[in-house]
């Protein structure tokens, strides 16, 4: 599970960051050892980025809403990144992601970290739906927050880089708001993963009765938008095969595609190299910053 490989990335950081986070917990009243908020409560920051807004709803139910992200110097109409979280479609919380949304926020982008409805309340494609819904209220609300509503780039992990890579390839999902995606950037993405194996997926998916629409390799075609697929060589949880797949159909097709795969990397670890302390295991940031300028200028 990735809470387990999150506590092998972070044994290198040895006893001083996994005791602070210990106590932490303990004093927070958490029965549960989650090693993602802790490592996001005592990791540095990205001091050039705040958090200027959280919780704010996007929908009705108290999984829809997000957290806004800024540069502390900033100009106007920012090009937006809309970040959505793995957890195998089952879990996670935007709380649990400052270190990326100041990671981000940093290099002068607006940033948006949406939570979405989960397994086992609901099924594909409603978390898709969600995602959607939030990328819609990025754009009405852009103007006011300093973000180009026409420059959106989405950015996700894991189960979040399937949502992100799904909304950009299967236009029906975003609608008349799909002409603003530049974009996507696929962090250890599930892109090719027929048949359902996988007891995440099988949870997630498997009720839908044409599952050749769950797959984002069915979706692509010459006007796909520009994507960024990177992957751990070390991931075991999704094989780096998954973004091989799409960059073989996206060549194919005449789409752009660039894809990098990080030699050691794991599945949590290339989520980590976020952050300010593991930055030096890859160029995760630096890769999406310089695609992000690329499909924005």
């Amino acid at each position: 599970m990735l809470g387990e490989e999150m506590m092998t990335s972070l044994m290198w950081l040895r006893w001083p960051l996994l005791a602070v986070s210990a106590v932490v917990l303990a004093v927070s009243g958490l029965a549960v050892w989650q090693p993602l908020r802790a490592f996001n409560f005592v990791v540095p920051k990205d001091d050039a980025a705040s958090l200027i807004d959280s919780g704010v709803a996007y929908g009705e139910t108290p999984r829809q809403h997000l957290d806004i992200y800024r540069p502390v110097r900033t100009a106007k109409s920012l090009p937006i990144v809309v970040f959505f979280y793995g957890g195998a479609w089952s879990s996670g919380r935007r709380e649990d992601y400052t270190f990326v949304g100041k990671a981000l926020a940093s290099r002068g982008y607006l940033v948006i970290i949406p939570d979405y409805r989960l397994v086992p309340e609901i099924h594909f494609p409603d978390f898709l739906l969600d995602c959607a819904d939030a990328v819609r209220w990025t754009r009405r609300n852009a103007q006011r927050l300093g973000g180009d509503a026409n420059r959106i780039i989405l950015v996700g992990h894991s189960a979040g880089a399937y949502n992100a890579a799904m909304l950009a390839l299967d236009s029906r999902f975003l609608g008349d708001d799909y002409k603003a995606v530049r974009g996507f950037a696929a962090l250890a993405a599930p892109l090719d993963f027929l048949p359902l194996d996988d007891p995440a997926s099988i949870a997630a998916f498997s009720h839908w009765p044409r599952l050749s629409e769950t797959q984002p390799v069915n979706f692509v075609t010459h006007t796909s938008p520009p994507a960024l697929l990177l992957h751990g060589a070390a991931d075991e949880r999704v094989r780096p095969r998954n973004s091989q797949r799409l960059k073989m159909m996206m060549d194919a097709a005449g789409a752009r595609a660039q894809l990098r795969i990080y030699p050691g990397v794991t599945h949590a670890g290339i989520l980590l190299a976020l952050s300010k302390l593991s930055r030096g295991t890859a160029p995760v940031l630096d890769d999406i910053d310089r695609f992000a300028r690329e499909i924005t200028r």
